[in-house]
């Protein structure tokens, strides 16, 4: 990934909330017959490892575990991403020396693919994902909701996987090269817009302001 210093984020806590707030991730692997990329929620483990594990499963029809087991892959973790019109800024009014972008952000999680086929391992992963994305409903989905015999036939039709990260990074590409008058204005108009994604991009915009 191309990275200016001026868009590069290195915080874990940082990166880390974006992860958990953007769980579907892209999973890029390198197997016999070239890169795949694959498309899963995954949860975010912050206490294994130095930069925490990345953990979720796949359907045992899925080649993944078996081609992939023990290859180094990179997760990808994409967040709010928008659009910004160069007529936002306030430099284009003065000399009009602009031009359009795109605004986003991503994390990169580096690690190697380990596969776990074991239903009290995947029967403890899947509860925490479920735990996860339940609460906030009024009446929170559980596992044991649902007949254990039909619970231990899905079980049995998915292999657990576990990244540990061992590089980890993100870029805030957020308009920092920007002047703050021309932040302002990106503000300013991605809020017009009243999407969540231009929503979610003009807080993180406004962040980079003076105070």
């Amino acid at each position: 990934m191309y990275l200016p210093a001026h868009f590069a984020e290195s915080r874990p806590e940082v990166l880390h909330a974006l992860m958990r707030e953007h769980p579907f991730a892209t999973l890029v692997t390198q197997g016999a017959d070239g890169l795949m990329a694959d498309h899963l929620p995954l949860h975010l483990a912050p206490e294994v490892g130095v930069f925490g594990a990345l953990q979720g499963h796949v359907a045992r029809a899925n080649p993944l575990w078996k081609t992939c087991a023990g290859t180094d892959v990179l997760a990808i973790f994409h967040g709010p991403q928008t659009y910004v019109t160069p007529s936002w800024y306030e430099t284009k009014r003065e000399h009009g020396r602009a031009v359009p972008t795109w605004n986003y952000v991503v994390v990169h999680a580096h690690g190697r693919l380990r596969m776990i086929d074991d239903a009290a391992w995947l029967s403890q992963q899947l509860e925490a994902l479920v735990a996860r994305h339940e609460e906030n409903f009024a009446e929170p989905w559980r596992v044991d909701d649902a007949p254990a015999d039909y619970i231990e036939k899905m079980l049995a039709a998915i292999v657990g996987i576990e990244i540990v990260i061992s590089d980890l990074g993100g870029k805030w590409k957020t308009s920092q090269n920007q002047p703050p008058a021309n932040r302002a204005g990106v503000v300013a108009g991605l809020r017009q817009q009243d999407t969540d994604n231009a929503l979610s991009m003009a807080e993180l915009v406004a962040g980079t302001l003076p105070s």
